[in-house]
């Protein structure tokens, strides 16, 4: 399952590599024939990265969320689980000691 995921994920990243060097070749072309401005498209290329960047935080998010699913579905401890039972058995210890 892993490997399915870091292949997906390597050609999500490869699709939006290439579309990302097209769209900032078909802006220049724009530039060059004058139909947009230097600063006009600075800012679509970067407004261009920043819906990229929002799409990527909202994959990241729905990622973590089917892999916490995933954790559930197959009784997995997550790292939470395990950051909790760590501070449990912290506190038991150290009732342990104290008697």
């Amino acid at each position: 399952m892993n490997d399915v995921l870091k292949k997906g994920f390597l050609l999500g990243l490869g699709a939006a590599v290439t579309s990302k060097e097209k769209f900032e070749s078909k802006v220049k072309q724009l530039v060059d024939k004058n139909e947009l401005t230097q600063e006009q498209a600075r800012t679509v290329l970067q407004n261009f990265v920043d819906k990229g960047e929002m799409k990527k935080d909202e994959w990241n998010s729905q990622q973590y969320e089917q892999t916490q699913k995933l954790a559930k579905e197959f009784r997995l401890a997550t790292k939470e689980d395990i950051d909790e039972l760590r501070a449990r058995i912290t506190e038991l210890e150290s009732k342990l000691e104290e008697e």
